[in-house]
């Protein structure tokens, strides 16, 4: 157990989130093993080798010795049939399926009775049209059925790929501690993943990394700072985070989102010097004052699940001010954008629209990262994610160009039909200093190479390239 941090039953996880709980019974016969196989009709090929029945004799498929006085006696200390609990909830008023691993049963191991429990949870997740919430705390595959019990790991990547298809949230909560192939499915394959402080979180167990492994690299902390975990969160705050997670992620919308108002009273730049001056001026509104007057609550997604973060891009997902609605959001700050801002961009995009939840982007960089470890990162295809993600996107995408718009490292969010510009930014194929630079032209003609380039918000209407210019926020009846 990680020093100082608590190991808690399952039961105990949930009622940490939840005050009712009705648990779903258990396989009353092992449930057939189509779902191992990748294609359903496999199961019941007559070349198929495999028994539905799974009928072993004494201490399992392996004939482990002790296996069954183990199971008795965990059994026994926990009160538990299983590593795993699973039934219904409600959180935050949202109704959702809840697994909870118990860590005092072997492990919280993964076996083949965890499997047929896992398995008929997604079933009924899917059934009833219900997100499905997992509080995970196991140390991996059962040793004690060998390859049966890993092979179960394909079993449940195959239940959250059928829930995924159908639509429907997915949540990981970590506890202590999350690792083994529980962590590389369930944990790392959810939608969203939350993490309670100081768990441990890592594919490889305490007993099992290299001797001179540094510990601290198997935490929740470590999984933020990679890019793998979107939060960490305290005990006392995650029913109500779990809540809105919940809310926002179940409430799916077929239109789009209008553009956010100007929060600037900026009138149109005169010139396209003054375009550049108005959208690089350290006055003028960024993404995070957009997001505070556009949405009341909100819940951000963070990392590219590479190992990677960017500060400068903010995604996530939140309530409108105007109507209630659930919108996703991926907004620049300013910033160069890195190679993980825009995976974690891409990722948030393709989940909005699984989802059908409408899309705003907010456009604010000088341009990509361009600098040697950007390059070591791949921005090339990270940028090209984002175009993917964005032109794939069924779900309506809404863009509001907020500052500056530096080359494709801003077009890369920019909806091709639906992108809108405040009076106070401009959009460029690439910044006046580096044209004339490109040009040959000396300093003096930077401010004239501006206009050439036509820039202005005017210009982007008058181009075909922006729908419209936003108004302020106070002129609006």
């Amino acid at each position: 157990m990680t020093e100082g941090v608590p190991r808690y039953t399952a039961r105990e996880a949930i009622a940490l989130v939840t005050s009712g709980f009705t648990e779903l019974p258990g396989p009353t016969s092992p449930v057939p093993e189509s779902s191992v196989h990748a294609n359903p009709a496999d199961a019941s090929d007559p070349a198929n080798t495999s028994d539905p029945t799974r009928e072993f004799g004494p201490d399992g498929p392996l004939s482990w010795q002790g296996y069954d006085a183990s199971r008795a006696r965990a059994a026994a200390r926990t009160g538990e049939e299983e590593s795993v609990v699973c039934g219904t909830a409600t959180i935050g008023g949202t109704a959702t399926v809840l697994i909870s691993f118990e860590f005092g049963f072997l492990g919280g191991s993964l076996g083949e009775r965890t499997g047929d429990r896992l398995e008929a949870a997604y079933g009924h997740a899917r059934e009833h049209r219900l997100p499905v919430v997992s509080l995970v705390a196991t140390g991996g595959s059962r040793m004690q059925e060998g390859m049966r019990a890993l092979v179960q790991l394909q079993r449940v990547a195959r239940q959250s790929t059928l829930t995924r298809e159908a639509g429907l949230p997915q949540i990981a909560v970590l506890r202590d501690p999350t690792t083994g192939g529980g962590w590389a499915t369930l944990g790392a394959g959810a939608d969203v993943v939350l993490a309670l402080p100081g768990a441990q979180v890592g594919f490889a167990g305490s007993r099992v990394r290299p001797p001179d492994a540094d510990p601290a690299a198997y935490t929740a902390e470590a999984q933020l700072a990679a890019g793998a975990v979107d939060a960490v969160v305290p005990p006392a705050e995650l029913p109500e985070l779990l809540g809105l997670w919940l809310h926002l992620l179940s409430h799916p919308s077929a239109e789009p989102v209008p553009p956010p108002s100007a929060l600037a009273d900026t009138d149109l730049p005169a010139t396209g010097w003054e375009a550049v001056g108005n959208a690089r001026s350290s006055q003028r509104p960024r993404a995070a004052s957009y997001l505070d007057a556009y949405l009341a609550r909100r819940a951000a997604i963070s990392g590219d699940r590479c190992g990677g973060t960017d500060d400068g891009m903010l995604c996530g997902f939140g309530v409108l001010k105007d109507g209630g609605r659930t919108v996703a959001y991926a907004a620049q700050t300013g910033t160069a954008t890195r190679p993980a801002g825009y995976r974690t961009a891409a990722r948030l995009i393709r989940l909005a629209d699984r989802l059908r939840i409408p899309v705003l982007t907010l456009v604010d960089t000088p341009g990509a990262a361009n600098d040697a470890e950007a390059e070591r990162q791949g921005a090339g295809a990270a940028i090209a994610d984002v175009f993917g993600a964005v032109a794939a996107a069924r779900t309506p995408v809404t863009t509001l160009l907020i500052g500056e718009g530096g080359s494709g490292g801003a077009l890369a969010l920019a909806a091709p039909d639906n992108t809108w510009a405040t009076p106070d930014s401009y959009f460029s194929v690439i910044a006046p200093e580096l044209a004339a630079a490109i040009l040959k032209r000396p300093p003096e003609e930077v401010r004239a190479t501006a206009d050439q380039l036509r820039i202005r918000p005017q210009d982007l209407v008058d181009l075909g390239v922006v729908r419209g210019i936003v108004e302020p926020l106070k002129s609006q009846p």
